[in-house]
């Protein structure tokens, strides 16, 4: 029968898969391309304020 880990190991393993779970979901988080701004009729303004100060409606 194998021998039990020592309490110590048990608790760094744990640490260390918790890390790299963090470091997994902050990387999915990161991973996805940056979505571009709108160009809106408001001089580039983006928002509603300007296409509503501009009487644009889309």
């Amino acid at each position: 029968m194998p021998a039990l880990p020592r309490t110590a190991e048990r608790y760094a393993r744990g640490v260390v898969a918790a890390l790299v779970a963090v470091g997994a979901l902050l990387l999915a988080a990161n991973a996805g391309p940056a979505r571009a701004a709108e160009e809106h009729p408001g001089g580039g303004r983006t928002g509603c304020v300007a296409e509503c100060d501009a009487g644009y409606a889309p």
